[in-house]
């Protein structure tokens, strides 16, 4: 266990001094204020064209303005904008000791090939859950000043429950990121697999195959197609964690048996 508790620290302390967790999170809250402000609008449209808020002709379909509809934003940020965001700290956790070139000092310490990527994929889920909770109490504070009505404590259980599954979803897939990562020894090729991934995920759920794509249950769970049982089934659930195992093992044995060294 102690080469595993060096190695997580070791993570830690890399993030801890690089200003990507503050960014992170800086962007990822714009997710809560955008929704409270689409809640304004929906609230009194009039008044929001009046302070210049939405043009004269616009429209807005988000729904109406209550709690049940502004958890539904939160879950469809964390599981759309988590596809992306969620992916860039697993590149850069992978990816930057190709890039700052310290891959061979990380594997020349007496640590096992293992421990350093589990502490890597421990770092990872820790911090993409961590922004997730963080966006949640965000959304909290800014729905209560909104003065947004429905709330009921049974709702917030059940959205919550719904926002940190959506999370989980999209963190499964981060293994596959974390792979081409370590094989592209880089940024690009994740980078390329994210972006496939996302538009990928669009093409199956609107040709209505988005439950047999693992990159697109994510998005479908959290309603943003429409209801999630018309959308998904077991299978998606099955083909996700199908997804995360060969993820992990593949990027284990790559670290375990590649060439490290070129």
């Amino acid at each position: 266990m102690k080469p595993f508790t060096s190695a997580f620290w070791a993570e830690a302390l890399k993030a801890r001094r690089s200003k990507v967790p503050l960014l992170t999170a800086i962007g990822f809250s714009l997710a809560p204020l955008v929704g409270g402000l689409f809640m304004i609008i929906l609230k009194d449209p009039q008044q929001a064209r009046s302070m210049g808020l939405i043009g004269t002709k616009a429209q807005i379909t988000a729904g109406v303005a209550d709690w049940p509809t502004y958890f539904g934003l939160l879950a469809q940020s964390v599981a759309i904008g988590g596809a992306i965001l969620f992916a860039i700290i697993t590149i850069w956790v992978f990816g930057r000791e190709f890039s700052d070139r310290t891959a061979k000092e990380l594997l020349a310490l007496p640590t096992s090939r293992e421990a350093i990527v589990g502490a890597k994929f421990i770092l990872i889920a820790l911090w993409t859950l961590g922004l997730t909770l963080l966006i949640f109490g965000i959304g909290l504070v800014v729905g209560t000043v909104v003065e947004i009505p429905g709330w009921s404590t049974e709702l917030l259980r059940s959205a919550f429950g719904d926002v940190i599954a959506s999370a989980g979803l999209a963190i499964a897939l981060l293994p596959f990121v974390a792979l081409l990562a370590s094989v592209g020894r880089g940024y690009l090729p994740p980078f390329g697999w994210t972006i496939l991934t996302v538009f990928m995920a669009q093409i199956t759920a609107v040709t209505g195959w988005g439950g047999w794509f693992p990159w697109a249950v994510p998005a479908l769970f959290s309603g943003a197609a429409g209801p999630r049982a018309e959308q998904i089934g077991p299978h998606s659930y099955l083909l996700t964690l199908l997804a995360l195992m060969v993820g992990l093992t593949l990027t284990f044995v790559w670290w375990r048996s590649a060439d490290q060294t070129r």
